[in-house]
């Protein structure tokens, strides 16, 4: 197949065009580095801190979006046919303020200044989508912002405010949309990319079809989705990921749709691509969904990279194998399809042979009498790993629960069912003195392991009271709130 070797995207207003760039090198040390575009700092060097943010538009099948990343676990081969926008491109040499840092300045929303940048660009990613946010808008929004020194509130009143100081309709980003999604597609030629030194290769696929015939050809390469995993293996383990086959561009695998009463989602679907259909099927998602990362890592993380690396303590994992989710394997053009639960064999080892890759996930829309929750236990309510996670799927006929589908994750070297405690529920009449039986079984179904994000005892303990805590809320009898929500 015809291939070229530079990585072609938009940066700010400029075209760019790299040759040999390897599959471990980053976009934040392309743009400080090489281009000194100091004002997007490194901070945490793993998506974490926000201080590395900048926009990234793409062409969607639904036309040109943009969205806020961490350019700090972005690969620079990644952005190939994107628009890049950093701090510099908001307001020119001589010109004002741009809105979003005018309302910063006039709410007094900096004080250090450092994670200002990056706050900046999410609150503009944020104005983009919606001028006149709600608070709780914001805060999801900035989920992925850290901030040591100013304090949240006066950066919160700075988001609410900014459409006074000017309106989306006038920013360069939408008077220019026409003319850069005409940039962008100009530079879809549609090759396969391949660039970098042999022993680091980046290699871009122009397909699906084209992904599978790459990992026949290189059937140990490292698959890089959204790169908030294997970001880090290079950024805090300085591993090697080369030859990498970047995913990212391919629409075909970004794909949510329903279809036959349940919910297909493309492997290369991010959790943000996924949220607007996963609130309307599985309403019990929602606010689970919201504490997954921050605002970037959603817009990068995909849900088949989720249940591909294989994470014991992976968030979505659970939750799917309590609804039954089934996986479809693909190599070459050969495809099997697999219960998702029977993909996790045993610690960073799953049921894939070299080559293969995940392409969709099939989710069954419950029954309109099944009982869900999907729950997280974690040190920060927000943008933090699970020490625990579970997805519940009860279906309870006239007292008696007639199914259970329990699934935990953070309990085990993978993320497991909880047999013995399905045990104790199926079958047996909704009662407080069954849930308690049921909590006393999952000591029979894990052993878990204490480690510096929480101990045996307490993952435990956490596990149990979170049926319990199922059975209080759904419970009618129950009349005492279980959980405070917000307005």
């Amino acid at each position: 197949m015809a291939h070229r070797s530079d990585i072609r995207f938009m940066l700010n207003g400029n075209d760019v065009s790299i040759d040999e760039v390897a599959a471990d090198e980053t976009l934040l040390d392309f743009l400080r580095l090489k281009r000194r575009l100091t004002g997007t700092k490194e901070g945490c060097a793993e998506g974490d801190c926000g201080a590395c943010t900048v926009l990234i538009g793409r062409l969607s099948d639904a036309g040109l979006v943009y969205e806020p990343v961490n350019a700090c676990i972005r690969f620079l081969a990644s952005v190939d046919g994107c628009h890049v926008v950093t701090v510099e491109y908001l307001s020119g040499p001589q010109g004002p303020l741009h809105p979003v840092q005018q309302s910063m300045v006039e709410h007094h929303g900096s004080q250090c200044g450092f994670c200002t940048p990056g706050f900046v660009m999410s609150l503009y990613g944020l104005w983009m989508e919606t001028p006149e946010p709600t608070e709780t808008q914001v805060e999801s929004a900035l989920q992925g912002n850290l901030c040591r020194c100013t304090g949240y509130a006066p950066i919160i009143k700075a988001a609410v405010a900014v459409s006074r100081f000017g309106s989306p309709a006038s920013d360069i980003l939408n008077t220019e949309r026409s003319e850069i999604t005409n940039r962008l597609r100009a530079l879809r030629d549609g090759q396969r990319v391949v660039s970098g030194p042999r022993d680091n290769l980046s290699i871009l696929p122009v397909d699906v079809d084209d992904l599978a015939e790459c990992l026949l050809a290189y059937p140990d390469a490292t698959i890089v989705a959204g790169a908030t995993d294997v970001g880090l293996w290079v950024t805090k383990f300085l591993q090697k990921i080369g030859p990498a086959i970047f995913t990212g561009h391919l629409n075909e695998l970004k794909q949510v749709e329903t279809h036959e009463g349940a919910l297909l989602i493309g492997a290369g679907a991010s959790y943000s691509d996924c949220q607007d259909r996963l609130s309307q099927l599985f309403p019990h998602l929602t606010a689970y969904w919201d504490r997954i990362a921050g605002w970037q890592v959603r817009n990068m993380g995909t849900v088949g990279g989720n249940i591909a690396n294989g994470s014991p303590i992976g968030d979505t994992p659970p939750v799917l194998i309590a609804l039954g989710a089934e996986i479809t394997l693909r190599r070459g053009s050969e495809r099997r399809a697999l219960s998702l639960e029977d993909f996790f064999i045993d610690y960073g080892k799953q049921d894939r042979v070299p080559g293969e890759f995940v392409e969709t996930i099939r989710v069954p829309v419950p029954a309109a009498n099944d009982w869900n929750a999907a729950y997280k236990i974690s040190k920060r309510r927000d943008e933090d790993i699970s020490s625990v996670a579970v997805g519940i799927n009860m279906t309870v006929t006239e007292n008696t629960i007639t199914g259970c589908r329990i699934a935990f994750g953070g309990m085990a070297a993978t993320p497991k069912r909880a047999a013995a405690a399905e045990k104790a529920l199926l079958g047996k009449l909704w009662s407080a003195a069954n849930f308690e039986n049921a909590a006393a079984a999952l000591q029979e179904d894990f052993k878990p392991l204490s480690d510096w994000r929480a101990s045996s005892d307490y993952r435990m303990l956490g596990a149990q009271n979170l049926l319990r805590r199922f059975f209080l809320e759904k419970d009618a009898a129950t009349t005492s709130p279980i959980q405070l929500t917000s307005a």
